[in-house]
């Protein structure tokens, strides 16, 4: 095949409503031009993995410790709640861009808002993205290596495996993990590359997620679990503000934002884009809505911020100890899967703000390698210096998360520069923007109260 031809066919399809836009953040729209001439586009199934590897990400868990905070039917029912929101934001994102004409994101906001609205997005998917990743890294310190953010020692699999040796230590095994792991996988310059990856991550998800439920049912049947609260505990103002503390973490359960317009850059047919969009959220909200639901049944008021860390006891059944270390290992295989899709829009946004007329990414080796070590660098030291996935995801949602999934996608609809925006899109986005400040707002304050509390003053 030519690459004429190939030119030829992606006009037909991709290129027919979304031509290049020489403001994005460096997402290439013609994959000739990277030198891949046999590439084709990205087929439904592919894009459908890589948008579901990139919402599966760690926030899967921590739901069950917003079970414990929420009760389950209020829960269950915020998370189906965010499934609607996210895609109905996630529309007028798509929606914006082919009237704009706008091939990224970022693209989009500088069509909105000028070159200020594509920096907001570019420093916001380098926050957001920035944390996801120290959460992962956390999360694989605390399965591989153990973890004592709860305030007693949780021991990891290859602590349970061998003992506590030095190549066992937490820094030692992200170390390995970074330099043989991530990094090889960090290398790729087209997302499409990853869609094999995405798909065995989908599906350690799924291993993972059928063995909690199995362990439950089991336990269900001898009768050692106890009903779940299914509405939360409100006994004073504290845990009334508590319960706003979840909604961080529910938002970020959501966040695939940045990487729809690769995903949809990619695609062999762009009228594509919609169906894959609905087909990875509903995957994933059943994902979400079983886990929480059997992870909270299983653990109780137990259940651990990072509800791996409680897969380190004897569950009662049979086989325990090699059931505990099949769901821990899969969901740590999932999560090193799942870093490269993150860290994809994460280095081509920073390239993006900090070299904004440079020649295309792709072609430049030297910068791709540089801003690549060093991002990796950051997020390894920060998962060595952060101790809870709870800290980061409160940081992260209530901030740069609600803005890519709710504040900015609600801010161009209202900005209207195409008019195309219904009366029914803006009362969706004034309710949009007001529920995420008042709710990250409520967010922060509770989590700074409770900070100080834990944390009182030496004259106290």
């Amino acid at each position: 095949m030519t690459t004429g031809s190939i030119a030829s066919k992606k006009e037909r399809k991709s290129r027919r409503n979304k031509p290049v836009d020489e403001n994005a953040p460096l997402l290439p729209k013609r994959q000739e031009d990277v030198g891949f001439d046999e590439f084709n586009g990205a087929s439904f199934t592919g894009a459908v993995f890589n948008l579901s590897t990139t919402i599966v990400g760690a926030g899967i868990m921590a739901l069950p410790a917003t079970m414990k905070v929420l009760g389950l039917v209020l829960g269950v029912s915020l998370i189906i709640f965010m499934a609607f929101l996210a895609e109905a934001s996630i529309e007028m994102l798509l929606r914006f861009s082919r009237a704009g004409k706008c091939a990224s994101y970022g693209g989009l906001m500088g069509d909105a808002f000028g070159k200020t609205g594509r920096i907001m997005l570019q420093v916001a998917v380098l926050i957001n993205n920035v944390g996801v990743l120290i959460v992962y890294m956390i999360i694989i310190g605390d399965v591989l290596s153990g973890t004592s953010s709860s305030g007693s020692h949780h021991a990891g699999v290859l602590e349970g495996w061998f003992g506590e040796h030095w190549w066992n230590a937490r820094t030692f095994v992200l170390l390995v993990t970074t330099l043989f792991v991530f990094s090889p996988l960090a290398c790729f310059k087209r997302i499409d590359s990853l869609s094999y990856t995405s798909a065995l991550s989908v599906a350690l998800a799924v291993v993972f997620l059928i063995i909690t439920v199995g362990i439950t049912i089991v336990k269900l049947i001898n009768g050692s679990i106890a009903m779940p609260r299914l509405m939360p505990d409100v006994t004073d103002m504290t845990s009334f503000w508590k319960l706003f503390t979840t909604v961080p973490v529910l938002v970020t359960a959501y966040i695939c934002h940045y990487n729809v317009h690769s995903i949809d850059n990619e695609l062999e047919d762009s009228t594509q884009i919609k169906p894959v969009v609905r087909t990875a959220l509903a995957l994933c909200s059943s994902v979400y809505m079983m886990t929480s639901i059997f992870g909270f049944l299983l653990f109780g008021d137990a259940t651990l911020d990072d509800v791996l860390a409680n897969f380190d006891t004897n569950l009662g059944i049979p086989y325990s100890s090699l059931l505990n270390d099949a769901v821990r290992v899969s969901y740590a295989a999932h999560l090193m899967l799942v870093f490269p899709i993150v860290f994809f829009p994460l280095r081509l946004n920073l390239d993006g703000l900090l070299f904004p007329s440079a020649q295309p990414f792709h072609q430049a080796n030297t910068r791709f390698a540089l801003i690549t070590i060093g991002l990796i660098a950051l997020i390894f030291l920060g998962a060595n210096f952060i101790p809870s996935i709870w800290d980061a995801f409160q940081f992260t949602g209530a901030t740069a998360a609600v803005c890519l999934g709710f504040i900015f996608p609600a801010s161009i609809t209202l900005r209207d520069r195409h008019n195309i925006a219904s009366k029914r899109d803006k009362i969706i986005c004034i309710f949009m923007i007001a529920l995420a400040v008042f709710s990250n707002g409520v967010a922060i304050y509770s989590d700074a109260y409770a900070l100080i509390k834990k944390n009182p003053s030496p004259r106290e």
